[in-house]
């Protein structure tokens, strides 16, 4: 799915949401750099995959949020964790660096990447800000809305204190 198609989607299930076009943005400092409204929901994601290639996540947390990961390895039994190239983000979620997001999930028509989202997303007014799988947009939505489209759609989300 395309941006158009991203945004359609959100059209046809009711959930609403804010869209702002800019320029290309490759990580959160790029970020920085754009006003935008709503800064408090920006969202980090790291794309990564265990050590012998066999099971992906995908970590969202509050843009100025560090991850650790052998923390997140510990706490949710995974195997070594580093992060995916760029070869295995254009296959599994056919996305390209810079435009990773949760959205990208609609992309894995195998269900291959699990979605871990920091419960921090949900608190306050619950928006998260994320690409609608392009680096020249951001959308604006309520997390729980993203939660429940992604989960309906078969893929495994799960809420963690990260």
């Amino acid at each position: 799915m395309n941006r158009s198609d991203v945004l359609a989607l959100l059209k046809s299930r009711g959930i609403p949401f804010e869209l702002v076009e800019h320029k290309a943005v490759y990580n959160m400092a790029d970020l920085a750099e754009i006003a935008l409204p709503h800064p408090e929901a920006d969202a980090k994601n790291l794309f990564v995959r265990d050590d012998k290639k066999q099971r992906y996540y995908l970590i969202t947390v509050k843009g100025e949020k560090r991850v650790d990961l052998k923390a997140f390895r510990h706490a949710h039994g995974t195997r070594p964790l580093s992060f995916a190239s760029n070869e295995e983000l254009a296959a599994l979620l056919a996305l390209t660096p810079g435009s990773v997001t949760p959205l990208g999930l609609l992309n894995d028509e195998t269900r291959r990447v699990a979605l871990f989202i920091d419960e921090a997303l949900l608190e306050d007014d619950g928006l998260i800000a994320v690409h609608p799988n392009d680096n020249t947009a951001t959308v604006w939505l309520k997390t729980a809305d993203l939660i429940t489209l992604l989960r309906e759609r078969g893929h495994f989300v799960e809420t963690t204190r990260l």
